[in-house]
Formats: structure tokens, sequence, C-alpha cells
């Protein structure tokens, strides 16, 4: 029988600010709520949560836009500020039209603006980055879960994106430490028999979208623990779910 999955939120959490410590508000807030992490649970951050505790915040009044980004910001027709902040993020331009920034940023993902967001931050004054590196600051929560507990636990932390031919947005992982980004079964057979050859399962992305089911986009809930998922121990992080160039059919 397969396994049950819980998904849990965590309630209460404080305003982040810079400096601010994630894990302890985390413990905190799960006391209040009276739940308890365990053993082999993941904790699972919305991006925009460790991005301001790391300080990656920006002011919209203090970017001066370049010449590319005001001609950029008038064709899509969005602040050219703005613009340049998903610009100095980004590898390079993937699409540009119909009021569309396509990029890949400079962590490899392609999504719209960066990962760059103004909401839920600053009033449309601030704008929020990706953590610069969100596989360190994964094992760095995960670290502090197990100082403060004792408890070798997961950490995933997923943004929102996009999709190609497809409405609607969903959840990645853009950073994990603790257990494996994918499960393999190459080299495995089916059911029925058959030989696997192409099966591998992007399990923190899985995962993400799960707990992105309970916490929303106007909830307040932008950590939630997912319990009973019985998952790999590796330290590979999200970067591997990051497709090789010489694989990529659409680049």
């Amino acid at each position: 029988m397969p396994n049950s999955i819980s998904i849990i939120p965590i309630l209460g959490l404080p305003e982040i600010k810079p400096g601010d410590n994630l894990v302890r508000a985390v413990i905190d807030a799960s006391i209040r709520q009276e739940v308890s992490l365990k053993g082999r649970d993941i904790v699972v951050f919305a991006q925009k949560i460790v991005s301001k505790s790391e300080g990656r915040v920006v002011k919209i009044s203090d970017v001066i836009p370049s010449s590319f980004a005001l001609g950029a910001g008038k064709l899509l027709d969005k602040d050219p500020r703005f613009v340049e902040i998903i610009l100095r993020e980004s590898r390079r331009i993937v699409r540009m039209d119909k009021g569309r920034l396509i990029v890949e940023n400079n962590l490899g993902i392609v999504s719209a603006n960066a990962g760059v967001d103004m909401s839920n931050v600053g009033g449309g004054m601030e704008a929020t980055l990706l953590p610069k590196d969100p596989d360190g600051s994964a094992r760095m929560l995960s670290d502090g879960f197990n100082k403060e507990l004792g408890l070798d636990l997961p950490v995933i932390i997923m943004d929102t994106v996009g999709r190609p031919w497809r409405d609607g947005l969903t959840q990645i992982a853009i950073g994990c430490y603790g257990l494996s980004p994918v499960k393999d079964y190459r080299g495995k057979k089916d059911s029925k028999g058959y030989d696997l050859h192409a099966t591998l399962l992007a399990v923190a992305d899985d995962i993400s979208s799960a707990a992105g089911l309970v916490m929303g986009k106007t909830e307040g809930v932008p950590v939630v623990i997912v319990r009973g998922y019985e998952y790999e121990n590796s330290t590979e992080g999200a970067k591997r779910l990051l497709r090789d160039p010489d694989n990529d059919l659409f680049r």
C-alpha cells in the first residue's frame, strides 16, 4: 500500500525581516500550534520568506535603469526599474514579447522575471530576489533544525513558476538539502515487467507542488511540514533538476 502523506501548515509566523532566525521562528510557531516536528519530516519554505531573512530585498527607488531596460520597459509596459532588476538577475533573455520577459536567471532556472517579485513586500515599492544559493540556504536551515532539535530534517525551498504550453502557475523546488530531488526508476521494471528507460521523477518538485496547495498565495502560510513521504537521503540539491543543455531540445 502506498504511504499516506500529511501536509501541515505552520501558522502564526511573524513578518520576517533581514537577519531573522527562520529555524527559531518555525520552531516557536509550531510549539504555539502544538505541532511537534518529527524525524523524517520535510520542512518546505516559500522562497520569499527565505529571501527576506537573507536581505534579498531591493528598493525600486534605488534602481537606475539602463538604456536597454528603458526600451524593454516601454515595449513590455513594465517599470524600467523592475526590468533592470530582472536583467541584473539574469544570464540571458529567452523571450521578450506580449508583455512577458522570460529569462534564464543566474541560478540557471528559466522563468518569468528571473524570480523577481513585488507581491507581498513593500507595497509595490520593493522587490524580492531569489536567494543567491538556494541549496546552500536549504542546507543551513536543515543544519539549524539539527542544532535546535537534534533532528536531521530535509528542507526544500520552493518558488512559483509558469509552464510552457499550459496555463496556471505551479511550484518547483529551487533549493533542497537532505533528500534526493529525484527518484530514478531507470533500469527497473514496471508492474508488467517492462524495462523502464526514461522514468526519472522530480520528487522535490512534486513535494513543492503539494505544499503549495496548503500555502496558497494569500493565506499567509510560508512554511509547511510534509510528513509521511519515504524519501531517499541525499545532499545533491535542487541543481540536480536543471536539465543538461546538451539534452535540452528547446534551447
